[in-house]
Parts: C-alpha cells; sequence; structure tokens
C-alpha cells in the first residue's frame, strides 16, 4: 500500500535507488548531491534495502573515481547506483562506454544540469544527458515529482532484465528541489517486482577467482567492429522490455506509463513533442487552450533512448498536421537539437509527413510559462512556422525569437500562490519546507514548493514559491500572480519590486523595525501606490527585533512561519502551531533544547506580534522625490542594475553582444550597496589605538584605514571623524577607520577582534549609521598616497587598497579575508585560477564581480575553468605568461643592438637584470615606459616591445581553491603543478567539508566530524596535504590562521609569493557548515580557538633556509592550551555526533584528538631537527 507523503524529486529518486542498490559510489554535485545524501542517513540509521543489507556508500575523489568504483562493483556483482549531472556527468563518460560495452546493469540518477561552457550555471537543462545519448547507456525520463518515484524502479528492474546500463534523469531544480505531495513505494512493493531470476545470473556472472575469466580485453581491427555491432539484440528488445515493466507498474497503482505519452484532443491538428517538467507546463495550457476549442497536445517521451519508433508512432493522432520539438539543450552547429532530429529522421520513411519545427527553450533553469507555450502552438498556424526557434528570452540579434503574449493563468481553481522574499541563511528556505510538509501531510490538500536562489552565499536573495490547492498542482513555473507575499527583509522594498504580481486584495506582510509612521517616510511611492490601489491588506512585524530578543540572531524565519499561519487562512492557527512546534524538534533536534525553546518562542511570538496597518488614501497617488543617481558604467546601468532587481529574463541577447564569451568587467560588486546587515560597526574614535586589525579580518573588505592630511579635511562631510595618527612614517596625518555601511553584512568579527581596552567598534542598528554613509564616498576619492609603512606589518598592509571587495560570501566567511589580504598585497600583477566552489561562487557570480582594479585601472585578472582541472589551468595561465615575456627578452636584447637611446637602453638593461623580481620589474618598467613611448618607431624590436608592454612587470601567479579541490578532485593536477618546479602559488581555503555544495566530507574532515556523506560522523583522519608537498623538498609549504596569528598569516604568504618555486598556503577558514555555536561573528575567535586547543597547526617550510644550512620547518604554533573536546563541543559538526549516535562518538572523539596530537608532535619533531 503506498503512502502519501511530502517530498522532492531527489528524495523520490533516492527512495527507490536505495530499494535496488548494493553499493553506491558518489560525489557531490548540485543539484544531485542530496540524492546520495538521503542514501547516506538511510544507511547511517541501518536501513536495510530490497536484499535486506545497508547499502554499502563510498564517496570517492572525483565522479571519475566514482564511475571507476560503480563500474568495478558492477563487474564483481554488486548492483551499483550513483546520482551526478553536468560537469560530474561527463566525467563519467568514459566509463559510461566501458559499462554499457560489458552490458552492466548500472543505474544513473541524474538531476539533468546545465554545463559550463561561457559561464557556470547550477541549474536545470538537458545538456549533460544529451552529451551522453551515443554511450550505450539507456535514457530514462521523468516529468514530475510523483514521475521520479514511479519511474524509477523501470530504470533499475529494465537495467538488471535487459542487460543495459540507464540514466534515470529528471530537470535539475524544477523537479529535483520541487517539493509535492506524492504517493510513494513501500519496499515491500519494490521488493517484489524484482527479476529474481535475473539477479542471479547477473551475480553469477560477477568477476569471482572460483570461476575466473578475463574481461576488458584489447581488440585488433579484425574483430572490433563485429564485436560493437554483436550487442545489438539487446538494444532492439530494450523497448519492449520498458514498456512491459511500466506496464506491471501500472497495473500495481493505477497509472497509465508508456515510453511515449500523449496526451490532449484526440484530434489534434498541433502537438508539442517534449521530455522532462515543461511537459506538466503543456498538459496545464492544453486544457486551457481545448477549452477555446483549439486542437492541440503534447507527445510526452519517457524513453529517449533506445528510441523505439514503433512505440512513437502509436500514440500520435493521424490527425497531426505540424509538431514543435522543444529541446532543453543547444547544439551549436548542429542542424538541431537531438530529440527534434530523431522525431525529423523517425517521420522520414512515412507517407504523410507534418510539417516539423525544432526549438530551444528553458537553459539554464530558464522559466518556461504557459504564455511561452502558447506561442509555440501559435507560430505553428502559421504557413511555414519558424525553425530552430527560442521561446523565454528576446533574441534580437538572430531573431529566432517566439513573440510571447500576455500572461495566462491555468493554475487549477482554488489554488493558492504564496510567494517569501527571503534573505540567504535567514532559515526562509528551511522554514517554507517545514511548511509545505505541515499542509501536505496534515490536510488533503495537494502542495507544491519551489525556491529560487540568486548565487549569492548566505545573505543572497531566496524566492520561496508555494502552492497549496484542493486538485493535482502540474504548475512547473514560478509564481506570478500571488495571493500571499511575505518579504523578511526590509532593505529588499527598495531594491526589488516584490510585490509584481500580487492579487488584487492580496496579503502582503513585511518584516520591517518601522513603526507605522515611519512606513510613510520608507516605503518608496511606487509600493504604496500598489498597495492602496490594489485593496491589499498589509501587516508588518518586527521579526528582527523579536529574533534579537529570544536570541536567534538574524534567523527570523519561525517567527515569519508563524505570522504566515495566522494570516494565509489555509489551516486552523492553533493546529498550525502544535504542528510547526513538532517541526523544530525534528529539525533542529541535534542541536540542543536551547535551540529548540528558543524555536518554540518565535513561533508564540510570530502569532501574536502581527501589525495590521491601515493604508492612508493619500498612497493611491504620492509620488517619490527625484534623487540624483551617480554615474554609472554602461554594464553596470544595462545589465546588473537589472539583473540586480530581479529582473534579468527581461534582458535581450543583444545586451551581450561583445562579450559572448561571458565577460565580466571589473568591480561591479561595488555599485549593488546591498544594505544587508541589520547592525554595523560604528566606529569610537576616542578608543582607537590604531592597530588595524578590524581591517585585516573583514571578510568583505568593508572597514579600512584611511590616512588624510589638513587639506583633504578641508573638504570633509560633517559626520567625518580622524584623529592624530600614530606610528613611525605617519607624521602630520590624520587617521580615521571608514565603514561601507551599506557594503556591511554585519558579521561583527570587526569587533570581536578589537584589542582596544574598550571596544573601538560597536555593533549599532543600520539605521543610526545612515547619515555617516557620504563619508565612505569621501574616503575611497582621497588621493592616492604612497603607503609610508610598507606591507611588512599587519597595521601597514592595510593601507594598500583591498583589490578584492563587497563579494557574495557569508556573513563571518573564515575565506575571504585572505583572497583580500592577497590582493592588497599582489594585486595590481595577480592572476588568479579559481576552482570551482565557493571561493569562485563569492568571487565571481554574474552580474557581481568583487575583483577590482587601483586607480591605475590595475588589478587581479580572474578566471575559473572546472573544478578538477583548477592547478592545470592556473599552470597554463603561467606557461603562457613566461613565454610571453620571455619573448619580450628576446626583443629587449636585440633592442640593445639598434637604434635605440643610450638612456633606453640602461632601463632596458635594468629591465632584464630585475625581469624575475616583482618590485625591481616595477621600477625598471616605470624608467622603461616614457622613453619606450617616444622611441617605439625607432625599430621593430621596440615596437614589438611596446605592444607586449603589459608583461614587463613580473606577474603573481595564484591558484586559489578550496579542499574539495585540493585534496581530493583536483589533487592529481596540485600534485604535478608542485612537482613542475615553476614559480606558482597554490592556496587553499580549508574549510574542512565541500562547503559550495552544502557540506560533504572531504579528505580534509577530520575524524568524528558529521558532514553530508559521513552522517555517523567520519571514521579516517584528516589527510596531511602539507606534509606530502614538503616530501619534494622544493616546494614551500604553510599552514595559516588568520584568528590565531594575523603576523604569521602575513609573513607566510609575502614568503611564499617571494619564493622561487611552487608554493603551497593550507588556511584554516570556519564556515558556516560547522555550525559554531558562537556564531559566524566570531570565525576569528573559532580559528584562535583551534590552534589554541591543538586542533590546527601553524607552520612555515621554506626550501631556501635549507640552503642556508638551517631547518627549513618553523612551527609557528604553541602548544595547546585549552581542552581539545571544548573545542569540538563548539561547533555542531562533532556536538551533534554525541546527540544522534553517542554509541560511537565518544570512540571518534577519543580517535581525532589522538590523530590531532600525533600530527602535532610530528611537526613538533620536524621542528626541533638541526
Amino acid at each position: 500500500m503506498r503512502k502519501m507523503k511530502t517530498m522532492d524529486g531527489n528524495t523520490a529518486a533516492a527512495h527507490v535507488a536505495y530499494a535496488y542498490t548494493d553499493v553506491a559510489a558518489i560525489y557531490p554535485i548540485t543539484p544531485s548531491s542530496t540524492m546520495a545524501e538521503y542514501c547516506d542517513e538511510l544507511a547511517a540509521k541501518g536501513t536495510k534495502n530490497v536484499f535486506g543489507q545497508k547499502v554499502k556508500i563510498m564517496e570517492m575523489q572525483s565522479e571519475a573515481g566514482a564511475a571507476g568504483a560503480v563500474h568495478g562493483s558492477l563487474q564483481t556483482g554488486a548492483l551499483t547506483s550513483t546520482f551526478t549531472c553536468s560537469q560530474g556527468l561527463l566525467l563519467m563518460i568514459p566509463n559510461m562506454y566501458k559499462i554499457a560495452g560489458e552490458l552492466l546493469p548500472g543505474v544513473f540518477h541524474v538531476a539533468a544540469r546545465a554545463l559550463t561552457t561561457h559561464a557556470l550555471n547550477i541549474f536545470g537543462d538537458h545538456q549533460d544527458v544529451m552529451a551522453t545519448r551515443q554511450t550505450g547507456f539507456a535514457l530514462l525520463a521523468s516529468n514530475s515529482v510523483q514521475e521520479v518515484m514511479d519511474l524509477s524502479p523501470v530504470a533499475h528492474l529494465t537495467a538488471l532484465e535487459g542487460k543495459i546500463p540507464f540514466v534515470n534523469f529528471f530537470d535539475g531544480f524544477r523537479t529535483s528541489h520541487e517539493i509535492q505531495k506524492i504517493e510513494a513505494w513501500d519496499y515491500e512493493t519494490l521488493g517484489s517486482l524484482l527479476n529474481k531470476e535475473a539477479l542471479e545470473t547477473f551475480r553469477n556472472k560477477a568477476l569471482n577467482p572460483e570461476h575466473p575469466v578475463t574481461r576488458g580485453t584489447a581488440q585488433n581491427p579484425d574483430v572490433y567492429f563485429q564485436g560493437r555491432e554483436a550487442s545489438n539484440t539487446y538494444y532492439d528488445a530494450l523497448p519492449e522490455k520498458v514498456e512491459t515493466c511500466m506496464g506491471k507498474i501500472n497495473s500495481l497503482i493505477g497509472t497509465d506509463y508508456h515510453l511515449f505519452n500523449y496526451y490532449g484532443a484526440p484530434d489534434a491538428d498541433r502537438i508539442i513533442i517534449a521530455i522532462g517538467s515543461v511537459c506538466e507546463t503543456i498538459e496545464e495550457t492544453i486544457d486551457y487552450l481545448t477549452a477555446k476549442g483549439e486542437k492541440v497536445g503534447v507527445l510526452k517521451v519517457h524513453l529517449f533512448r533506445p528510441f523505439s519508433v514503433d512505440h512513437f508512432f502509436k500514440y500520435i493522432p493521424k490527425t497531426v498536421k505540424k509538431i514543435s520539438v522543444l529541446d532543453r539543450t543547444k547544439e551549436p552547429g548542429s542542424i538541431g537539437e537531438p530529440l527534434y532530429q530523431d522525431v525529423r529522421s523517425a517521420y522520414f520513411d512515412q507517407e504523410n509527413r507534418p510539417v516539423i519545427v525544432g526549438g530551444r527553450y528553458g537553459l539554464g533553469s530558464k522559466d518556461t510559462t504557459p504564455a511561452q507555450i502558447v506561442a509555440v502552438y501559435d507560430a505553428l498556424k502559421a504557413k511555414t512556422p519558424m525553425n530552430g526557434f527560442t521561446v523565454g528570452i528576446v533574441d534580437d540579434v538572430t531573431n529566432k525569437s517566439l513573440k510571447i503574449g500576455d500572461a495566462i493563468t491555468t493554475t487549477p481553481e482554488g489554488t493558492k500562490e504564496c510567494k517569501f522574499w527571503g534573505l540567504g541563511s535567514d532559515g526562509t528556505v528551511g522554514a517554507n519546507k517545514s511548511a509545505i510538509k505541515i499542509i501536505g501531510n496534515h490536510t488533503d490538500m495537494f502542495a507544491q514548493a519551489y525556491f529560487a536562489y540568486d548565487s549569492k552565499k548566505s545573505g543572497g536573495v531566496t524566492i520561496s514559491h508555494l502552492r497549496f490547492g484542493k486538485k493535482a498542482i502540474k504548475s512547473t513555473y514560478l509564481i506570478s500572480s500571488a495571493n500571499y507575499v511575505a518579504c523578511g527583509n526590509q532593505a529588499y522594498v527598495t531594491k526589488y519590486d516584490v510585490l509584481k504580481g500580487i492579487k488584487d486584495g492580496g496579503t502582503f506582510l513585511l518584516n520591517c523595525i518601522w513603526s507605522p509612521e515611519e512606513l510613510e517616510q520608507h516605503l518608496p511611492a511606487t509600493m504604496k501606490n500598489y498597495i492602496a490601489n490594489h485593496n491589499i491588506n498589509f501587516n508588518t512585524l518586527d521579526a528582527v527585533g523579536i529574533a534579537g530578543k529570544i536570541g536567534l540572531g538574524g534567523r527570523v524565519n519561525m517567527i515569519m512561519q508563524a505570522a504566515f499561519f495566522q494570516l494565509a487562512d489555509i489551516i486552523p492557527v492553533e493546529d498550525a502551531v502544535k504542528y510547526l512546534k513538532a517541526a523544530v524538534i525534528t529539525s533542529y533536534g541535534k542541536k540542543g533544547e536551547k535551540v529548540i525553546n528558543m524555536n518554540n518562542a518565535a513561533i508564540d511570538e510570530g502569532v501574536k506580534s502581527v501589525v495590521k496597518i491601515n493604508v492612508p488614501a493619500s498612497w493611491k497617488t504620492v509620488k517619490d522625490a527625484v534623487v540624483a543617481q551617480d554615474a554609472r558604467p554602461d554594464f553596470v546601468k544595462n545589465i546588473a542594475d537589472v539583473m540586480n532587481r530581479q529582473e534579468g529574463d527581461s534582458l535581450p541577447v543583444s545586451a551581450f553582444v561583445g562579450i559572448e564569451d561571458g565577460t565580466l568587467m571589473p568591480g561591479t560588486a561595488a555599485f549593488e550597496k546591498r544594505g544587508i546587515a541589520v547592525n554595523v560597526p560604528e566606529w569610537q574614535v576616542d578608543k582607537c589605538i590604531q592597530c588595524n586589525q578590524c581591517a585585516f579580518v573583514c571578510p568583505h573588505a568593508v572597514i579600512r584605514p584611511f590616512l588624510t592630511n589638513d587639506e583633504d579635511l578641508k573638504n570633509a562631510p560633517k559626520t567625518y571623524e580622524s584623529k592624530k595618527a600614530i606610528g613611525k612614517g605617519l607624521e602630520g596625518q590624520h587617521f580615521a577607520i571608514g565603514i561601507s555601511n551599506a557594503d556591511c553584512s554585519g558579521c561583527g568579527n570587526c569587533a570581536e577582534v578589537c584589542p582596544a581596552k574598550e571596544k573601538a567598534l560597536i555593533m549599532k542598528p543600520y539605521a543610526t549609521q545612515e547619515a555617516k554613509l557620504p563619508n565612505w564616498k569621501f574616503n575611497i576619492n582621497l588621493p592616492k598616497k604612497e603607503n609610508p609603512m610598507g606591507t611588512a606589518t599587519v597595521k601597514g598592509s592595510q593601507f594598500e587598497q583591498p583589490l578584492m571587495e563587497f563579494s557574495g560570501a557569508c556573513a563571518g566567511c573564515g575565506e575571504t579575508p585572505y583572497a583580500r589580504l592577497i590582493t592588497q598585497l599582489f594585486g595590481d600583477r595577480m592572476l588568479i585560477a579559481n576552482a570551482t566552489g565557493c571561493s569562485s561562487i563569492w568571487g565571481a557570480s554574474s552580474p557581481a564581480s568583487p575583483y577590482t582594479v587601483n586607480k591605475r585601472g590595475q588589478g587581479p585578472a580572474w578566471a575559473n575553468s572546472l573544478f578538477e582541472d583548477n592547478a592545470e589551468f592556473g599552470f597554463g595561465m603561467f606557461l603562457a605568461t613566461s613565454q610571453l615575456r620571455d619573448k619580450v627578452e628576446i626583443s629587449a636584447k636585440e633592442a640593445l643592438t639598434m637604434k635605440t637611446s643610450d638612456a633606453l637602453k640602461a632601463a632596458i638593461n635594468e629591465w632584464i637584470e630585475n625581469k624575475q623580481d616583482a618590485e625591481g620589474s616595477k621600477v625598471a618598467t616605470d624608467k622603461m615606459l616614457p622613453l619606450l613611448t617616444a622611441e617605439k618607431d625607432n625599430n621593430e624590436a621596440l615596437k614589438e616591445i611596446f605592444a607586449k608592454r603589459d608583461h614587463l612587470v613580473k606577474k603573481s601567479q595564484w591558484i586559489f581553491g578550496g579542499d574539495g579541490w585540493a585534496y581530493d578532485i583536483g589533487y592529481g593536477g596540485v600534485d604535478h603543478v608542485l612537482a613542475s618546479g615553476e614559480d606558482v602559488n597554490v592556496f587553499v581555503f580549508d574549510t574542512e567539508v565541500y562547503s559550495n555544495t552544502g557540506g560533504q566530507a572531504s579528505k580534509s574532515t577530520p575524524t568524528a566530524a558529521v558532514a553530508k556523506f559521513a552522517a555517523a560522523g567520519k571514521r579516517t583522519k584528516k589527510k596531511d596535504l602539507g606534509m606530502m608537498a614538503m616530501t619534494y623538498g622544493y616546494v614551500y609549504v604553510a599552514q595559516i590562521a588568520m584568528g590565531a596569528d594575523k603576523a604569521q598569516t602575513l609573513k607566510a604568504i609575502k614568503e611564499a609569493e617571494a619564493y622561487k618555486g611552487p608554493s603551497l598556503i593550507i588556511a584554516y577558514a570556519p564556515c558556516i557548515n560547522h555550525g559554531l555555536r558562537v556564531g559566524m561573528g566570531c570565525t576569528q575567535l573559532e580559528t584562535k580557538r583551534a590552534v589554541e586547543s591543538g586542533y590546527w597547526a601553524m607552520y612555515r617550510f621554506n626550501p631556501d633556509l635549507k640552503e642556508a644550512g638551517k631547518n627549513p620547518f618553523i612551527l609557528d604554533s604553541k602548544e595547546p592550551t585549552t581542552s581539545f573536546r571544548d573545542y569540538l563541543m563548539g561547533e555542531v559538526r562533532y556536538s551533534s555526533l554525541a546527540k544522534t549516535f553517542p554509541e560511537i562518538a565518544e570512540e571518534l572523539f577519543v580517535k581525532t584528538e589522538k590523530d590531532a596530537k600525533e600530527r602535532l608532535a610530528g611537526y613538533q619533531k620536524l621542528a626541533s631537527e638541526k
């Protein structure tokens, strides 16, 4: 008997996969990771599969590794699955050919995702699965969460019976992360469907020395071709096997699944053929159009490979005159996309061929709406419909896009639609998942939830789309007409059109600190007009104030959720409170009693604290005063601002002419001014000791020291404060700490690290500091002065301009302070290769570029290739730079023998001598350039040098990435590049988890840490990457921890860059995934505690010291002085193990402390060697 459950598509796929899997080889990738996480959690709880066994789950170092493990496991007789997508699926292709060629019944569950081309995109389309259609895998598609549950068994069962491996796929995010109320299989029923004979045959064919065989041989031209053709019969038989299996499913649950399913008018003249979640939207649109008398339909493709022409024609009405084939992929240069080509080929031999056209839609999760589907059907009315069209965008360059008409309503009557605007990490998404499950599980209503995110880390925009109704919900697109809108951050009212599409008479809830009277001053006129003219039921709630009183910080989710149930009238509010409190225990039980009690208090307060606003009639016509805007670059004005208003969908293709390769101008993050902080630091001028530590640790580069003279201060704003500068070289100057409140995320690390007797920085509500906003503009426009202190000290380093600022990183991020510091030291001549991960997302999420330029227009040149190849990518940059600079040197030497002035010859000689010296090459270049400009036409050599003048200054090559890259997927590349002996700098942001994909374990994760893919605590110890690199003897290696020793951090980075050879710096970076009990406002303190407890060691291994006859290894951290166990218990990733698995926690805690002590003892031994 199937039960109704509320879940997303990934959970549905994993639920089935776990049942039929002996072994799963896994690796994290968005949006597929949660399938593997769900299986790992089931295994940790001891759940049995249909074979009565716990699934063996193994995380590998990459997707290529996972595919290899799947292949080996299948060859040895275990039914094996994996979960992947996008670039990860592409890494598996070589093994997919092997698995298919050897007729092994593996299943790859894929939440289909876009591929990285001109830009990375983590969202859904079919580019990845379409790149595997040639491998020999069968491709089975599901269109909804319910279909994922119903059809995933078909992949497993038919793979086993048909001896053909399957890719079981569904749309990434739109299906993988959409939450629906569905019917779920029980394992007893799934077990009954298994063909025991086929299973026995598979097990018996496995590699085993008891009956050995040889597989994977090399074949010559004589037989290879025949061998390839020998498996044809398996592919010929497979479609009917899939159809038979679907028949069994249909008879069990009353469905009507086939290889192809038709929906629509039986006498349709126009149909669409499509795969995936768009089919649900098409069905809704068909209902709308057939009610108006139009004869339209859709053919939904389930089995795309092998493509069965016989089954295909079985379901298409004979009346069809025109067909539009929709592909969610792009194949540049082809005569059409894959599904279109298959449909055309299928019809080639048919006597009565309809008109067939193809088009592209929905790339990178572009929303596909009923209005767009109407446009597709309407386009078929033309005498010769357009082929190769696009829908959902405006293509004003090649003019291939279809014109979209007015929005139409196809959602079933009585469906309530609700939108929630949240701030990443405020808990909105989690609370909405609870709400949907409460309504789904406790009422007879259907429920659907989908979450749209921007690409910032915590602190970005999240928009939750929830629908509830008495009829099944097929609306696989975003809500454009809401009954209820909640806005969780008051800054949004001026940044976004949060009320766009709210229905007349709809309810609007705003979380703000404003009283009803203050709303008059703060709400923009456009919002007031809309509220008044559309009879909006307007309410406010000071959730920030309530959360502050309770102790929840910025997590306003439960307060807002309780208010939602109070206002939305979906279920009785007293029932909602009861269910919400039960959900709190499920969600936060691991975090302890205190957290549960705080959330319960939040629910009670949320219900009773809503303030109904009486809307004055004056709001109908009120207008805002026009405020003069600062000049903004065209890219910012025409593209970035539009995208940042969440209106990027409206940008036409022509907006990207000239930047087709994905290029982003530097410094665009500075124009965002998000104003998301609740509290910001206020400088106490009289308490400040001018140490600059606050600037040194600031994750977003919003707090900086500035030096001024009397002349500068004549133009200072009224609120500007400064004091006499203290320190050598600062005589006659004034010192000020400048704060960009509008860019601050409010973490509070600056105030926490301030060492002054009385804190010189105090966190105050944002509104109290608004008068000081002009001070920042004054500060950054001060004339450029030479740094009087140099960069050898922590204080001096902070007078340099950060060339990485205002990123989208989490508040309190442990990674960004390191990156910012490196740009202060070397940014004007830096190249950065950045591995995919957190550092690439906060480093370059379009349209925000935090990497910026100095007053001379110089700054870090940044690029991202992929996850797995970053070291090699950076090495390629270095090789190119070296080659181009060597050519300049050849030209320089030639110029010395040609018509060149003596002054220029002297400058050229100086440059040749200093070519590999950073400062020396800068000085020589400054001398050479004016002379070179004057004489460049004297001879070809000088002309060549002038043309390549950008290569005169020695470049600083950096390779950035996280531990998932450096320890795991990219380790082979890291090792090879370090072994090369070349002058490159590898910097590892070590968070001890895959941060960007949600906190999965890496080989950097220590024993006992609970991470995704290690739900019961990691069993193996942390890999010592630094020690491994030291074995080469010629690699500079350092481990650093900014919060523990700022001077050591600075010294290591400067030494590494100066070292004429490869360097590796491993930096400890606390992360939101760690669950710090002290909060993200204390990440620097947490780093300090890590070192003081002996959890993390700081050292430097400098091969230059060996050359000088000294010990190259210097241990910079002292003997531990605090409790190791107390440190562990301060982080939920460790403390939760004691709550969830107390029986193994103690053993693992003892082991991890022993591991750390052994590691430290090893370092102490090295440091003591003479």
